[in-house]
């Protein structure tokens, strides 16, 4: 495939494929990129909900968090990012949804939070801001690469505790109370994945993570702010600037990303499937409650 890399430390555009009509041998190389090198750019796609469903199924199981809220019978639907109502209204600023979206904008790993989380995100640009409104991804395994002995030493072979709300508290109280950031009980992953297929290490973490395993809170906390802090430096950091027809595929085993601000009186919708990681991707193997 013809590729042209998006930083000089992860990330790579592949270019001269239709995700829309994608085959299995095709698919088999994405996959390889997408191992090698943590995220893929598509650009120029024209692929809807039903094309983005069957690409996210090659990656492994759709993740469904709103299974328990539809009728009996009624479909999955894909998620959107978006401050678009269905109305064609836009959501207010200080809305709550508005204020998830913000909370969207700290660094974060998608499903860290859920018993199982997930291995991949597939973005797709639908309705994009002419300013701002950015994606932001950050490679936590360069960042681990290059991290010091003295940090790396004081949480490799530690466990970090993760919650939903916890992310959306940092953001609104009032935000955090909705019953929907509290579905799930907190998750205990090990702070470092190792991909199975390269063998190379990332840290694993997010806003959600609210405590390290073992750790006193204040101690914890402190630490998780410095890893957060240390692998989101601009050396190991992408800005995606939206187009219609972009796909952005990322690793959440190996990278971070957060939204940016833009315009809230302008509508910007992005389609979103996580998929969840499975057996063969190392979810295992992060376990630290069976």
């Amino acid at each position: 495939m013809r590729t042209s890399p998006l930083t000089d430390r992860f990330g790579v555009e592949l270019h001269d494929i239709d995700l829309s009509t994608i085959n299995a041998k095709t698919y088999a190389s994405v996959r390889r990129a997408f191992e090698q090198h943590s995220a893929l750019l598509f650009r120029n796609q024209t692929i809807d909900d039903d094309a983005h469903m069957r690409l996210a199924r090659l990656f492994g199981p759709i993740e469904d968090r709103t299974a328990d809220e539809r009728d009996e019978g009624e479909a999955f639907k894909v998620p959107q990012v978006s401050n678009l109502r269905a109305d064609g209204t836009v959501t207010e600023e200080l809305d709550l949804h508005t204020l998830h979206l913000k909370a969207n904008m700290l660094w974060h790993a998608d499903s860290t939070f859920l018993p199982t989380p997930a291995l991949a995100n597939i973005l797709i640009g639908r309705v994009v801001t002419e300013t701002g409104g950015a994606t932001e991804l950050a490679s936590t395994r360069a960042g681990w690469a290059d991290m010091p002995d003295r940090l790396r030493n004081r949480i490799r072979d530690k466990g970090l505790w993760h919650r939903y709300a916890h992310s959306r508290a940092r953001i609104s109280p009032e935000l955090a109370a909705l019953p929907m950031f509290h579905k799930w009980p907190d998750q205990l992953w090990r702070a470092v994945w190792r991909n199975p297929v390269t063998q190379d290490d990332a840290l694993y973490i997010a806003s959600h993570a609210f405590a390290v395993d073992g750790m006193e809170a204040k101690a914890g906390a402190q630490l998780i702010d410095e890893l957060i802090g240390w692998v989101t430096q601009p050396p190991y950091v992408y800005t995606h600037h939206w187009q219609v027809g972009d796909v952005l595929i990322w690793d959440q085993r190996a990278v971070l990303h957060r939204g940016t601000p833009w315009n809230y009186k302008k509508p910007r919708v992005l389609s979103s499937i996580c998929v969840s990681a499975t057996t063969s991707d190392g979810v295992d193997a992060m376990r630290l409650i069976v």
